[in-house]
């Protein structure tokens, strides 16, 4: 542990350096970091009962967002303290509704974990997905904090299966329980002695199926694609196809643009992951008079006339946007990791993606089902992309993968019936619970 706790220092110091340079998001995160606790003294009523949810980021706040509106409907004695480490997930949601405490997690050092547990005296801890913090662990368990882990993926690559990795084996003995996604990892779990596991499925088909149901039109989207979302696009099949790009990268702009280029027939939304002033004048340039931006047509919808290429240069539309389209197109596959496919193919419409998929089981059951084709390059996109122009192929690829999210629903059900459906919500009931499941070891 010396080495780990010497490591993290050594990382809170890089960030505070890191912050006193143009990158913005260091900035965010030590500024994060240094008000925790001010947040709490704050925020925390000695009087409520909390439960601690952790998100690392975005990606995964999303995950666990279904179980936290779960517990809110149906244990609204309980309150909900949420907490990021990354920028981009706590910057984005900061102002949540749904939590009653918001900030950022302290680094994972003994000193901060005790002053944080000291200051917010959880009843139960849930981790989302991913982020193991060795003493944060160590801590809950010495405690006797009942600790969960929801829609976790593991594989054979990662730290707990390696010989070298002992000291993460053993803060996966923190978790009371651990929820996870598919068998593999239950397997994969009880292959170093851990048992207390439940392939559960995962809470993002839930979420995802929940904006698919809240989704609203958009004038500027229905005005642009001539046609509102959903089963609209159906009742018009004479005009031209909309194809969305989501979370799109450069790497990803090298696949589709050509096809996008040549190709006269169809209408495209781009949503690029990340952007700024210099990367969409670039693109702007590159469609050479047939692209807009979306901020540029909201303040002139005149500016959409003659327009094939919609770019949305903002955040939180992209989910809805996504019941525009005849087609999706999803990205991270060429770059660092493949985003969410799922709220794409939520709308029963066919998804195309990148080969960097590998750690996504959704991606290789919806390759394996026919609702999602995996691409290499442009070629192997300018194929797949002149054949989803023909109505029918698309309706039967699109069927297919809307059919695969249905079948996947339900994760958050049954993960809120084993916390809290069958007992009692005081603290010492959640700890009973936790020890029982310690005794299983």
């Amino acid at each position: 542990m010396l080495l780990y706790d010497l490591g993290i220092l050594l990382y809170r110091q890089g960030i505070r350096i890191a912050s006193h340079t143009s990158n913005v998001k260091a900035r965010a995160l030590n500024a994060g970091l240094d008000n925790t606790f001010s947040i709490l003294a704050e925020k925390r009523d000695p009087a409520d009962r909390y439960i601690w949810i952790h998100a690392a980021s975005l990606g995964e706040f999303e995950q666990g967002r279904p179980l936290i509106e779960m517990v809110r409907r149906r244990r609204p004695e309980l309150k909900i303290a949420l907490t990021f480490f990354s920028p981009s997930g706590y910057e984005v949601r900061k102002g949540y509704a749904g939590a009653d405490i918001i900030c950022y997690l302290p680094i994972d050092t003994p000193r901060n974990v005790g002053r944080f547990l000291d200051a917010l005296r959880p009843e139960m801890a849930i981790f989302v997905k991913y982020e193991f913090w060795l003493n944060y662990l160590k801590q809950l368990r010495r405690r006797e904090i009942p600790t969960y882990l929801i829609s976790g993926i593991f594989r054979p690559t990662q730290l707990f299966f390696r010989p070298w990795g002992g000291f993460y084996r053993k803060a996966l003995r923190a978790f009371s329980h651990l929820y996870v996604q598919d068998k593999g990892s239950v397997d994969l779990l009880a292959g170093i002695g851990i048992d207390r596991a439940t392939a559960a499925g995962d809470t993002r088909f839930d979420r995802v199926t929940d904006i698919m149901r809240g989704a609203h039109a958009d004038e500027l989207l229905t005005r642009f694609c001539g046609r509102g979302p959903g089963r609209d696009r159906d009742a018009r099949p004479d005009s031209a196809p909309i194809f969305i790009a989501g979370s799109s990268w450069p790497e990803d702009e090298k696949v589709y643009f050509p096809w996008l280029l040549a190709e006269k027939n169809a209408k495209w939304v781009i949503a690029p992951h990340e952007f700024d002033s210099r990367r969409l004048d670039a693109m702007l340039s590159r469609l050479d008079g047939r692209g807009v931006l979306l901020s540029e047509a909201r303040r002139d919808p005149s500016l959409l006339e003659g327009k094939s290429v919609l770019i949305i240069d903002c955040f939180g539309l992209l989910a809805s946007a996504y019941a525009y389209a005849d087609v999706a197109y999803v990205g991270g596959g060429f770059g660092g990791g493949l985003h969410n496919i799922n709220e794409a193919a939520v709308y029963g419409i066919p998804v195309v993606f990148g080969p960097n998929n590998a750690k996504f089981i959704e991606a290789r059951e919806m390759k394996e089902c026919g609702g999602g084709v995996e691409v290499a390059d442009a070629e192997g996109f300018r194929a797949i992309a002149d054949s989803l122009l023909d109505a029918a192929e698309r309706h039967r690829r699109g069927d297919v993968a809307g059919a695969y999210i249905r079948s996947r629903l339900g994760a958050t059900e049954r993960i809120f019936a084993d916390l809290f459906g069958d007992t009692a919500t005081s603290a010492e009931s959640l700890r009973d619970k936790a020890r029982g499941e310690s005794k299983k070891i």
